[in-house]
Parts: structure tokens; sequence; C-alpha cells
């Protein structure tokens, strides 16, 4: 709060000294807007006046663009009846050409066909000479490959019949082998069945050995079963007679625990209706500042008053979408951008269609609320495109406009129309190079907001028009007007929430003292709900221990008898076990003896079965030698078998190919022959063609001259027609010039400057120079800040909030420094009697565990309660009074045990853990220990981890690991005798 103080101190101070600075361009602003409003008329007149001129100018250019056209269209006709017939004609002449020279080139193949036939003759008669020559060759071949064949199927005949022998020898070795093999594995069968049957009486052996070592340590724990059950049995008849006596006792202390938790339970119930009462109040209160808040931030602060109006029928007029802010979203570098390019456009107002617009200008006109500037979706369904895009390629260009906001598809055309032929620049001097470049055609922002408007005005700031010319000073005087009574309207709900904010606040420290006393009763009412239950579940502990002790002492009962009836059968398994193990060991010594035999015969056949295995090698030695030979020898007949087929293949093939070209001599004589008649006849058709031709080219020269007449007028009637539609388009583009400059400055269609016509302003020239001279009044305005007068405003209601919020937290502040020393004293009082009562305690629980002596507990003096050390001292008996760190290790232990028990004898818990806290302790001082803490357990359950005897023999049950078989680990539970039964 004193950081968010000293903030909001600085803020305000700043804010001070820019109310003076700010309300002086505020008047300027003033001044600039109505300058602007006179501009305004003289531009429109001037625009209405110049469009009607540049129109007059393109009818008469549009006439003469016709006359000429209609001539250049007759014209055009004349020259393309003219080129098809001569088209005509030169196709004529090349066919013509085609067929002569096909003539031509056929009389000279005829001729070189007929050489090249003769030729061909020569070389098939050669042909036939050099195939008989071959042929006798190829017979002769024959015959000796014929011969060779027949001495090698002599050789195969030799071949097989030693085969055959060798066939007959193999089968006899294979046989006697055979059986040498079968005498050899039955022995080894006989073997494996011996080794195997005394591997089994070995296995059997140990198993049995083994199985006797679990029977012994089976026996063992039997024992050590039945000793620990008789000493169970007799735990058993001590507790059945502590059980009886706890019962009375447990039931008095239930029924007093209930009546605490019945009176309790009636003060909680009667402090939550007090504050649930305090709770409505507080949300009634919150609801009606939030609705307050609600009715600040819904009423378009910051828009001109119109446009507040207008949005304020929203809600009961159906299609009123939003003013242009509210549709459009830009990131932070390019704001200042897009706001100086949308200048007052910002805060038009979007409607679905022209009725809604309709609707709310009449109700602007009915209750004289001045003027807005409406953008209907459906009459800016075509934007008008960008026409020099060639300026987006330009150093520094960023994009267009429309392109660096984002906005719902469905208003996409209302982002285009404000700022789809905007360029956005990175800085003012490539902004200039390019204005110069498209000699001021183009309008420009900068990142930085400087605008270039085409015509060549440069400007440093964003505008924002008014869209009202007749009574602009009236409205503005109203405008003032009202901002006075927004403001007093302000300051009223301001003054309001102030009033409820504190009431809320009051309600609130109220409602959270009570909450704290109700959660303290909560608490008391836990522990009551604690002790009830404690208390029951140590009676149901108690009756069901009780059932459990006799159930348990009959099942004890029956464990003794089922150990005893085990263990005669355990005894009887043993003795059967030893027997089995002398039969197997005389078994295993007979099956050695003949396994020795078998061993001796297996070595004899072993021996002959290698000896067969050489002979039957021998054998295949021999058979492959054969085998391949054979082999050998039937390759080679087959390879003389193909090629006495192929050779006889080549003699047929070769009396075949001599009597095919005999053939095609007689065939290519008679082609010569004809050749020679159909040469002449085609001589006489070239002569005839070329004539033909000669008369088509002396007809087609006469069209040249009237064509090249023809052209030249087509020519000249093209370059007119150019002329006249280049300086059409020049007029329309001066008259789409001013359109968008009239659209871009002002937010004024053609049709809508038409209402505004003034019919006393026709003096073209004089107009013009008014609006010089009232541009050259702007100028010396300097750079205006046309926001100026809302920043104004906007900035008395900040400091306004802000004072407000200022005098909030002084007031927060006093108030939580108030609470803070509440809290503070109620702390120290608290720790104070807590320390006092657990000083006293801890004195009385040191006496009994040191047997006498003193401790005391003492604050650090010079220092805060709450801050402070505290120091332990302690005097055991017959030792002087000291601090307790120069006390030894058990008396530390034991000192801090004694302020352990000294809290929890104040606040006891219900459950407890100690891990060897009595680690450090002698016997006697264990001792007193363990019965301490035994008088602890009538409120505490408390599980002790400890290898002390003393603590293990005072307490109730003991849980333990033991091994009693090697890697078998077991859980032991036992439950000791209570002290009673030992006394």
């Amino acid at each position: 709060e004193e950081a968010n103080l000293v903030r909001v101190k600085d803020i305000l101070s700043e804010l001070e000294k820019q109310v003076g600075p700010l309300e002086k361009q505020a008047e300027v602003a003033k001044i600039y807007l109505k300058k602007k409003e006179e501009l305004k008329t003289l531009d429109v007149n001037v625009f209405l006046l110049e469009n009607n001129r540049l129109k007059e100018q393109l009818d008469s250019v549009a006439d003469k663009t016709k006359i000429a056209t209609d001539e250049y269209d007759e014209t055009n006709a004349r020259f393309e009846n003219t080129k098809n017939e001569y088209e005509q004609i030169e196709e004529e002449i090349a066919i013509l050409n085609d067929k002569i020279e096909t003539a031509r080139a056929d009389l000279s193949n005829t001729n070189v066909l007929r050489e090249k036939l003769e030729g061909e003759i020569l070389v098939l008669k050669e042909q036939i000479k050099s195939g008989k020559v071959n042929e006798e060759n190829l017979r002769e071949r024959l015959v000796v490959i014929n011969r060779d064949r027949e001495s090698r199927e002599k050789n195969r005949d030799e071949v097989l019949k030693e085969k055959k022998v060798n066939d007959e020898q193999m089968a006899s070795l294979v046989e006697s082998k055979n059986e040498a093999q079968e005498l050899l594995s039955n022995v080894q069968k006989q073997i494996e069945e011996l080794t195997a049957k005394i591997e089994d009486g070995k296995n059997t052996i140990i198993n049995e050995l083994n199985h006797r070592a679990t029977i012994k340590a089976e026996i063992g724990r039997y024992d050590t079963m039945k000793e620990q059950i008789n000493i169970r049995k007799a735990e058993l008849n001590s507790k059945l007679l502590a059980a009886k006596s706890d019962e009375v006792k447990q039931d008095e202390d239930i029924k007093k625990f209930l009546e605490e938790q019945e009176a309790i339970d009636d003060e909680i119930a009667e402090m939550n209706e007090t504050l649930k009462k305090g709770e409505g109040t507080v949300e009634g209160i919150r609801s009606t500042l939030s609705e307050a808040l609600t009715n600040i931030t819904e009423r378009y602060e910051g828009y001109g008053g119109s446009v507040k109006k207008v949005m304020e029928q929203k809600d009961t007029t159906k299609g009123i979408i939003g003013v242009v802010a509210d549709i459009i979203k830009v990131e932070e570098k390019y704001e200042t951008a897009i706001e100086t390019a949308l200048g007052g456009n910002i805060q038009n107002i979007v409607t679905d269609d022209e009725n809604t617009v309709k609707k709310m200008i009449a109700f602007l006109k009915k209750n004289r609320l001045g003027r807005a500037t409406f953008l209907p979706l459906t009459g800016i369904a075509k934007p008008q495109e960008f026409k020099t895009p060639e300026v987006l390629k330009e150093k520094g260009v960023i994009g267009m406009a429309d392109e660096l906001v984002s906005t719902d598809k469905k208003y996409a055309n209302v982002a285009k129309a404000m700022l789809g032929r905007i360029v956005v620049v990175d800085n003012v001097d490539n902004a200039i190079a390019i204005f110069k470049k498209f000699e001021q055609g183009v309008r420009m922002v900068t990142l930085e907001g400087e605008l270039f408007v085409p015509g060549g005005a440069i400007s440093g700031g964003a505008f924002k028009n008014s869209s009202n010319l007749l009574s602009r000073r009236r409205e503005i005087e109203e405008l003032e007007k009202k901002i006075k009574e927004y403001k007093q309207q302000i300051a009223d709900t301001e003054k309001e929430i102030e009033e409820l904010k504190q009431k809320r606040n009051k309600l609130r420290m109220d409602n959270e003292s009570l909450k704290v006393d109700i959660q303290k009763k909560y608490i008391e009412q836990n522990t009551a709900l604690l002790n009830v239950e404690k208390a029951k579940e140590k009676k149901n502990e108690a009756i069901l221990g009780s059932v459990n002790l006799r159930n348990e002492g009959v099942e004890i009962e029956e464990q003794l008898k089922e150990i005893d009836l085990r263990k005669e059968e355990i005894i009887k398994t043993l003795s059967d076990s030893e027997t089995l193990e002398k039969d197997l060991t005389k078994k295993i010594a007979e099956d050695s003896s003949e396994l020795d035999l078998i061993r001796e015969r297996e070595s004899e056949y072993s021996t002959d079965l290698t000896r067969w295995d050489l002979e039957v090698n021998k054998m295949l030695q021999k058979q492959d030698f054969v085998n391949q030979n054979l082999h050998r020898i039937e390759d080679e007949i087959s390879r003389f078998v193909i090629d006495a087929r192929e050779l006889e293949d080549k003699i047929t093939k070769g009396e075949e190919e001599m009597a095919l070209k005999e053939s095609n001599i007689s065939e290519i004589e008679k082609t010569i022959v004809e050749s020679h008649s159909s040469q002449d006849k085609k001589q006489t058709e070239l002569a005839e063609d070329i004539n033909k031709r000669d008369s088509l080219n002396e007809k087609q020269k006469s069209f040249f001259k009237t064509r090249e007449e023809i052209s030249d007028r087509i020519s000249a009637l093209d370059k007119e027609i150019y002329r006249l539609n280049a300086q059409k388009e020049k007029f329309e583009e001066a008259i789409e010039t001013q359109i968008s400059y009239m659209w871009e400055e002002y937010e004024i269609t053609l049709s809508d400057a038409g209402s505004l016509r003034d019919e006393s302003m026709t003096d073209l020239t004089g107009m013009k120079k008014e609006i010089s001279k009232v541009k050259d009044a702007i100028k010396k305005l300097g750079d205006v800040n046309v926001n100026a007068i809302e920043d104004y405003r906007n900035l008395m209601e900040r400091y306004t909030f802000l004072k407000t919020q200022h005098d909030d937290l002084v007031e927060a502040k006093e108030t939580l420094q108030g609470i803070i020393t509440e809290l503070d004293e109620a702390m120290r009082k608290q720790f104070a009697e807590s320390f006092k009562d657990i000083n006293e305690e801890f004195d009385k629980v040191f006496k009994e565990l040191f047997g006498g002596g003193k401790g005391t507990l003492e604050l650090i003096e010079e220092e805060d309660i709450l801050e402070a050390g505290i120091r332990i001292i302690a005097q055991p008996p017959g030792k002087k009074l000291q601090n307790m760190m120069q006390l030894s290790g058990g008396e530390k232990a034991l000192t801090a045990i004694a302020l352990l028990f000294a809290i929890q004898n104040l606040k006891p818990s219900p459950f407890c853990l100690l891990d060897e806290i009595e680690a450090a302790l002698d016997e006697s001082n264990v001792d007193r220990f363990a019965k301490y803490l035994h008088k602890l357990t009538k409120h505490t359950q408390f599980i002790v981890i400890t290898h002390r005897r003393g603590t293990m023999q005072k307490a109730d049950r003991l849980y333990g690991i033991t091994m009693q078989e090697k890697g078998v680990s077991a859980l032991v539970s036992v439950n000791l005798i209570d002290k009673d039964l030992d006394d």
C-alpha cells in the first residue's frame, strides 16, 4: 500500500503539469477545426465546378472517338477482303510449286533408282557364287563330326560295364557297415539308459537329504511355535481381567464428552446464522458497486456526443454494429500510423444496411443531437482498388494500411474502404522520396504519424474532421455543457461508490472477526468430536478385545493339538526317507558294475565300424572317377550331335537364300524396264504446271499497291483513336482523382457533395485564392493536436479518478496499520500466556523425569517477544543451576524429552511417533522415560522405534523382524502382560 501511495502521488504531480499546456492545445485545436470547415466548403464547391467542366470535355472526346472508330472498322473490313483474295492466289501458287518440285524430285529419283537396281543385280550374282563354295565346305565338316561321334559311343559302352561292377561291390560293403553300426547303436543305447538310471538315483538321494533337513527345521519351528503359544495363552488370561475393569470408566467418559459436544454445536449454529446475514449484506453492496462501475465504462467516454447518443441506442435498435475502433485491431508498432490514417474516421459508426442509417439520422435530427458518419456494409460492397501498386516496391514501404490491421471477415470491406488506398512507410525520408517520384499522387502515412496527401500537403498529426458545417460553433458549446454534466454525474457516482466501499469494508472486517470466532468454535467442536469418537473406540476396542481374547484362547488350544499331530507325521516321514536312501545306494552300485562291462563291448564295435567306413570311402572314390569319365564322354557325344544339326541347318538355309536371290534378280530387271515409260509421262505434266504458275504470279503483283494504301489509312486511324482514348483516360483519371481526394480528405461522395453546393460560389479563380489563404492560416497555427480537446477531457477524468484512488490508499494504509497493531498485540498476549503454561508444565515434567531438580524456560531480554530467543535452564538434582548447553549428552536428551512431554500435556495430539529419542539415556533414565510415556497414553497413542530394553518392557505390544531360517524374514508380534498382573 505504501508503494502504491507513492506511485499515485507521482502520477498526480505529473498530471497537474500536463493540464495547463493541454488546455492551450485544445483552444488551438478548436480554431483549427473551424478553419478546416471553411476549407472543406470551398474545396467541395471547387470540386463540383471542375467536375462539371471535365465531364463536358470528356463527352466531346467521346464523340470524336466514336467517329474515328467507325471509319477504322470500315477500312479494316476492306483490308480483310483484299487480304483474303491475295491469300487465295498465294495458296494456289504454293500448291503448284509443291507439285512442280515433287515432279522434278520423282524424275531425279527414277534415274538414281535405276542405277541402284543394276548395281544390286551384280551384288546378288556374286553372293550366289560365294554361297555355293561355302556349302561344299560345310558338307566336308559334317562327315568329320559324324566319324568322331561313333568313336565316343564305343568308349561310353566300355565305361558303363565297369560302373556296373563297382555298384555291386559297393552294395556289399554298405550292408556290412550297417550291421556294425546297428550293433554299436544298441550298446550305446544301453549305456545311456544305465547312466540316466544311476543319475536319477543320485538325484533322489540328494532330494531326500534336502527334504530331511527341511523336516528337521520344521520340527524345530513347531517346538518354537508351541512355546510362543503357551506364553500367549498366559497373556490372554491377564488381558481378560483388565478389559472388564476398563468398560465402566469408558462409559462415563463418553457421556461427559457428548454433553460438551452438544453445547459447542449450539454456539456454532448461532454464529453461522450471524455470519450468513453479514455476507448477504456485503454481496448486495458488491452488486451495487459493480453496477455503478459498469455504468461508467459503458458510456462510450472519449467519443463525440452524437456518436455516444447513437451507440446508446445499440441495444434497442437492431443493425448498429459499432464504431470503426471497435471492429479494427492493430499491432502496437502500427498504432500511430493507423490512427493518423483513419483520422476522424475512427469514430464512424458501422451498420448493417442503409435502413439503419436512415433511422439513426432521423433520430439525431429529431433530438437535435448533431451529426455522425455512418458506414453501411451494403453500401461498401466493392471498395475502390489502389491504382498505383508499383509504389509497394519502393524502399521503406511496409504495405497497404488495410493489410496491417486485422478484423472479422465480414468487415473486411470497411477496412479496405477506410485504409485501402493509404500506403504505410517506415520513415518520413523514404515517404518524401516516394511522394516526389509519383508526383504527389499517393496518399501515405509514416510509422511516426506524418501524413502525405495527394496534391502536396504534408501533415505531422492525425486529422479529425467534423461532418457538421452549419452549426459547428453551437455543437461545440453544447458538447462543453454536456461534458460538465457528465463530470458531475461521474463525481456523484464515485462519491456513492466511496460510501458503499466504506460500508462494505466495515462489514468485511466484522465478518472476518466472526469467521475467526467460528473457526475457534469449530476447533473446539472437532476436539469434542475426537474425544467422543476416541472414547467410543476405546469402549468398542475393549468389548471387541474381550471377544477376540476368548476366541483366540480357543484357537490356541486347537493350534496346540494340530502341532502335536503334525509333528508325529513329520517324524514318520523322516524314518521312511532314511530307508529309501539305503535302497537307492545299493541299486546304484549294481548298475555301475554293469555299465563298465557294456562300455568294453562299445569299444570293440566302434573299431569294426571304423574299418568298414574306410572300405566304403575307397569304393566311393572309385565310383566318382567312373562317373566323371562317363559324364565327359556323354557331353562330347551331345556336342557332336548339336554341331551336326547346326551344319545341316546352315546347308539348307544357304540353298534357300540362293534361290531367293535368283528370284530377286528377275524382279529387278522387270522394274528397270517399267521406269523408262513412266519417266516420259512425268516430264510432260511438269511443263504444263510451270506455265500455269507463271500466270498466277503476274496476277498477284497487282494486289501489293492496293494493300499498302489501305494499311497506311488504318495506321493513321489507329493513332488518332489511341490519342483520343489517352485524352479520355486523362479526363477520367482527373475526375477520379478529385472524387478520391474528396473522399479521403472529407469522406464525401459525389452525390453528397451535390447536397453541399452553394450556388453563390461561381468564381473558380477567387475560390482557389480563398483556399490558399485558409491553408496559410492553418499552417501559421503550426503543429496542431486535433485530439487535444478529447485528451484534455480524458486527462481531467483520469486526474479525478487517481485523486479518489489516492484518498482510498491513504485510508486503506491507516486501516491496515490498525489491523497489524491489533494482530501483534493479540499474538504477544497469546504467546505470553502459552509460554507461561509451558514453563510451569516443563518444571513439573522435569522434576518427575529427573527425580527432582528444577527446569525453567526464559525469554532473552531486550528483544521483541515474537522474535526473542528462548533460553532453557536446567538444574538436575545434586547440581547447580546451569544452561542446558553445559549438561551432558544424556541430560540434554532427557531435558529435551521433558520439554516435548510438557507441550504434549498441554495440547495432547491423538497420535505420536517417536524414533529412538531415548537412545542417549542410561538404564535408570530409560525406566523413568518409559513410565512417564505410559502415563501419556490416556490421551495419545504412541508408536516408539527403539532398541532399549527398558522401553520395550513397558510397551503394550511389540513388533519385530526375525530370521529363524536362513534367508527367510518373518514378522513377530507379541502382546506383553500388563503391569498389574506382573505385580
